[in-house]
């Protein structure tokens, strides 16, 4: 245990270095110091399994490792070995290296609603490039997004809807409509509003609730009725749903799907697949408009396509979607059963998939709090806890889980003392964390 008056004195001199030279202070929004209570946000050293060091020399359980990426946990054996293998052997060159097409069959074999996949990066990359395979093939300007989904790229098309859409031509952003998630009726009225001019559907196909019965297959033949392109954003879903992702699970197969997080396991790959017939006019053997699809320097990397290739063997051969769904339900238990316990149940929330969950901080009216949020963090923190949500790794142990039960009712208990005084302003000991997305700094 951390003690009382926890304090991070190198981590907050880092912290000012990172600002100094990086704009946000780090290189996603996501992991900004913003997100963390005041002078508590932990600079890490290294991580193995389910555990980071930071530079102050604590150690922590972490949860939501590298934005959902890491979900074999850190330093993963297979997955390292795999990497090594390729490293020797050059990572980059002026044509395709065999690891391109084993990566390709791989992938297929484990995704077999798609005919074809190419490789990238960066989620952003993928659903981007989706969108303009989509507009390219449908002939249509307009891309309709799930509005109920935080998050689909960094680029244009998407940012401009959000509170960050500074720098973003209003023309781009109109482009860019929404719809709700679980209700047909509402989708079916946007297209018949904007009739023939909808490009694409995009969503997440499942978040924090699981799909409607029978909405995925709705939109399908919404998506065929009204000649728009189906694109499943599976970047969270992949692997933490199942090997081949909530299509795989539901049954329901979109034109295009995106894939990355879990599918490098921390190293730098995403991937675009789908259909042939829409994925074909961005390459070479068909007689239309050649689409400029993903052209990227570094997106065939050797030892990134082989990394993914290892998580794939480790997720079928060892069961670890059924591994991440166990942790999950055994954390989500402990932690209900320790914020009842402590009387605040109902203020600490537990939410999602089992494989994917998030909490909910809710003050004494039982609306979301980033006071009660920060109150909480604190105290993890406190406790060698790093968990901006609960989302497990497979490296997680069950001592794991109950240590981070254990941290959790502690956290519980100065939670309910801050609802009794209907204050939680003197746990805080500064700033409240603040929302990724927001107008201002």
């Amino acid at each position: 245990m951390h003690s009382e008056d926890f304090q991070l004195p190198r981590s907050r001199a880092a912290n000012e270095r990172l600002h100094a030279l990086i704009p946000g202070g780090a290189h996603t929004y996501a992991k900004g110091d913003d997100q963390y209570p005041e002078n508590l946000a932990p600079v890490i050293s290294h991580g193995r399994g389910a555990h980071v060091w930071d530079i102050d020399d604590n150690r922590y359980i972490e949860y939501g490792s590298g934005l959902r990426s890491v979900s074999l946990g850190h330093a993963h054996p297979r997955v390292i070995e795999a990497v090594r293998r390729e490293l020797d052997r050059g990572s980059n060159f002026v044509r395709p290296s065999i690891v391109e097409v084993e990566a390709a069959e791989r992938f297929l074999a484990t995704v077999p609603t798609a005919d074809m996949v190419k490789f990238a990066k960066n989620g952003s990359d993928v659903t981007t490039a989706a969108v303009r395979l989509a507009r390219a093939v449908t002939g249509r300007p307009r891309v309709a997004i799930c509005g109920d989904h935080p998050f689909f790229s960094v680029d244009d098309w998407f940012i401009g809807t959000t509170p960050m859409s500074a720098g973003i031509p209003a023309a781009i952003t109109e482009l860019t409509v929404a719809f709700p998630y679980g209700d047909l009726a509402a989708t079916e009225a946007l297209l018949t509003r904007y009739q023939d001019e909808v490009a694409c559907l995009i969503l997440e196909p499942a978040g924090h609730s699981e799909p409607p019965p029978g909405y995925l297959a709705g939109l399908r033949e919404l998506a065929d009725r009204h000649g728009c392109v189906l694109i499943f954003d599976e970047m969270i879903t992949g692997f933490r749903w199942s090997e081949a992702g909530a299509q795989g699970l539901y049954g329901v197969v979109p034109d295009l799907s995106t894939f990355g997080k879990a599918l490098g396991n921390g190293f730098a790959v995403s991937a675009l697949a789908g259909r042939r017939e829409v994925m074909e006019p961005g390459g070479l053997r068909h007689p239309g408009d050649r689409v400029f699809l993903l052209s990227t320097t570094h997106g065939a990397e050797t030892h990134s396509l082989a990394a993914a290739m290892a998580v794939q063997a480790t997720y079928v051969e060892e069961g670890v979607t059924a591994r991440l769904h166990a942790l999950g339900e055994r954390l989500a238990a402990g932690v209900r059963d320790a914020a009842a316990g402590m009387g605040v149940g109902d203020h600490i929330v537990v939410r999602g998939r089992a494989s994917n969950l998030v909490f909910a901080t809710l003050d004494e009216n039982l609306q979301p709090s980033q006071e009660y949020r920060t109150l909480f963090l604190r105290r993890l923190l406190a406790g060698g806890v790093l968990a901006p949500s609960f989302v497990v790794s497979s490296a997680l142990s069950d001592a794991d889980i109950d240590r981070t039960v254990e941290v959790v009712a502690q956290a519980c208990a100065v939670y309910r003392k801050a609802l009794d005084a209907a204050d939680p302003t003197p746990w805080l000991a500064g700033r409240p964390v603040k929302p990724v997305f927001r107008r201002l700094a």
